[in-house]
């Protein structure tokens, strides 16, 4: 799995192309095209779910009780 310094790379990079309007992207040799913009979108939100779980991770969970009295 890439790091999440090269995730963000490729979304940044996969973003400025959309927005251009290019549907073809290149990125650490390899070259990528798009066949729609909903394609894009698909692959700018997997992209995005990757980066948030490389970086949201519970690391402590602590639970608390009491008969209420």
């Amino acid at each position: 799995m890439a790091d999440l310094a090269q995730l963000t790379a490729w979304r940044d990079v996969l973003m400025a192309a959309r927005y251009q309007g290019i549907r073809t992207v290149e990125y650490d040799g390899k070259r990528v095209t798009y066949a729609s913009n909903a394609e894009m979108a698909a692959a700018l939100a997997d992209l995005n779910r990757q980066i948030v779980g490389a970086t949201d991770r519970i690391s402590v969970v602590r639970i608390q009780s009491s008969k209420g009295l």
